[in-house]
C-alpha cells in the first residue's frame, strides 16, 4: 500500500496541484505557479525516504509552498469579499493542501499528530490532495459554467464534505460518516454535471471522453469510501485501507482528478472564458 499511496501523492503534488493552478486563471497565482515545483519536487523525495529528519526536512519544503499558496485565500477573501459558492469552493482549493502537507510532515518525522497513527496521516496526505484540492477546484469550475441550483450545491457541499470528514477525525466515526455522506452527495453532484457537460454538442471527442470518464468514475469511488465510512461507524463488514487506496484512491487520482483536469484544460484552451473558477 505504501508504494501505491506514494504514487497517488506524487501525482498529486507534481502535477494535480500546478495543472489545477493554472485552471483558475488568477494572475496573483502565476509566481507560486511557477515556483511550485521547488516546493513539490523535495515533497516528493520526502516520501521514499525512511521516517528520518532528512526526510522531515523535505517535507517541509513541501509545507512552505503550500503554506504560501492558502495565505492567498485570506488576502483574495478580504479583496474580493466574494462568498458565493464558486469562490468558497476556490479558497478550499487554496488551503486543502496545507493541511496535507502538515500531515506528511507529522508521518515523515513519525510523530503521530494529534493521536493519528501513522498510517491515518499517510492517507491524510493524497485525500486532501484529491477529495480537498481537485475535488473543490473542479466543483468549482462545474459551478461557474452550469450556473444552477445544482452547481451551487456542488460547489458549497464540496468543501462542507471535506471540512466534516476533517473534523470527524477528531469527533469520531459518526461525524466522520456524516461528512462522507455530504461529501458524497457533492461529487455525485460534480459528476452529474460533469457527464451533462460531456454530453453537449459541440465538444470533441477526447474532452468528451474525458469529461464523461471522470463522472463516471465518482459514481463508484465515491460508493466506495460512503461504504467504508458506513462500516467504521456502524462495524459492518467494509473495505479495507489498502483496498480503499487501490480502487477509490487510485480512481480519484487518475479517473477523476486528472481525466478532469486534462478535460478542463482542453475546454480552457478553446474556451478561455469558460473555465476560469474566478
Amino acid at each position: 500500500m505504501t508504494v501505491l499511496v506514494n504514487v497517488i501523492v506524487m501525482v498529486g503534488m507534481l502535477v494535480v496541484v500546478p495543472a489545477g493552478l493554472r485552471l483558475t486563471g488568477l494572475p496573483e497565482l502565476d509566481r507560486i505557479g511557477r515556483l511550485w515545483p521547488l516546493f513539490a519536487v523535495p515533497g516528493a523525495v520526502a516520501l521514499w525516504l525512511p521516517r528520518s529528519p532528512a526526510a522531515t526536512t523535505f517535507a517541509l519544503c513541501y509545507a512552505l509552498g503550500t503554506v504560501l499558496l492558502a495565505l492567498h485565500a485570506p488576502r483574495r477573501l478580504i479583496r474580493s469579499r466574494d462568498l458565493s459558492p464558486g469562490q468558497v469552493a476556490l479558497l478550499t482549493a487554496l488551503v486543502t493542501p496545507a493541511v496535507a502537507a502538515l500531515a506528511l510532515v507529522a508521518e515523515r518525522a513519525g510523530h503521530e499528530l494529534f493521536g493519528f497513527d501513522l498510517e491515518i496521516l499517510a492517507l491524510t496526505v493524497p485525500h486532501f490532495h484529491f477529495a480537498g484540492f481537485a475535488a473543490a477546484l473542479v466543483a468549482g469550475l462545474v459551478c461557474r459554467v452550469s450556473e444552477s441550483r445544482a452547481g451551487r450545491f456542488a460547489a458549497l457541499s464540496v468543501p462542507l464534505g471535506t471540512l466534516l470528514v476533517l473534523v470527524g477525525y477528531f469527533i469520531g466515526d459518526w461525524a466522520e460518516l456524516a461528512g462522507a455522506a455530504v461529501l458524497t452527495a457533492g461529487m455525485w453532484t460534480v459528476g452529474l454535471l460533469t457527464w451533462r457537460l460531456g454530453r453537449e454538442r459541440g465538444r470533441d471527442r477526447t474532452t468528451r471522453l474525458l469529461l464523461l470518464t471522470s463522472a463516471a468514475v465518482l459514481v463508484a469511488t465515491m460508493l466506495l469510501a460512503l461504504s467504508w465510512a458506513i462500516g467504521e461507524a456502524t462495524g459492518l463488514p467494509h473495505p479495507t485501507l489498502t483496498w480503499m487506496a487501490a480502487t477509490h484512491g487510485l480512481g480519484n487520482a487518475l479517473g477523476f482528478a486528472l481525466c478532469s483536469l486534462l478535460a478542463w484544460q482542453r475546454i480552457r484552451d478553446r474556451h478561455p472564458s469558460e473555465s476560469r473558477t474566478a
